[in-house]
């Protein structure tokens, strides 16, 4: 992890009704819609059913 990046927790909901948690190192003032994005990009990237591309279904969480 970079200097001056701090862990953050962003979950998304998907079509099956399943929360899937992503760790997404960034700095501590990034924006929450780069994290949000971030987080979704590496989902659909997966073979996990499709995730909702919904800001406001996302919970973000700082942690450390």
């Amino acid at each position: 992890m970079e200097r001056g990046c701090c862990c953050w927790l962003v979950a998304l909901s998907a079509v099956d009704g399943r929360q899937y948690v992503y760790r997404v190192y960034a700095p501590a003032d990034a924006l929450l819609a780069d994290l949000f994005w971030d987080a979704w990009h590496c989902h659909e990237e997966s073979a996990f059913p499709r995730a909702w591309d919904l800001f406001d279904t996302a919970l973000i969480r700082r942690v450390g």
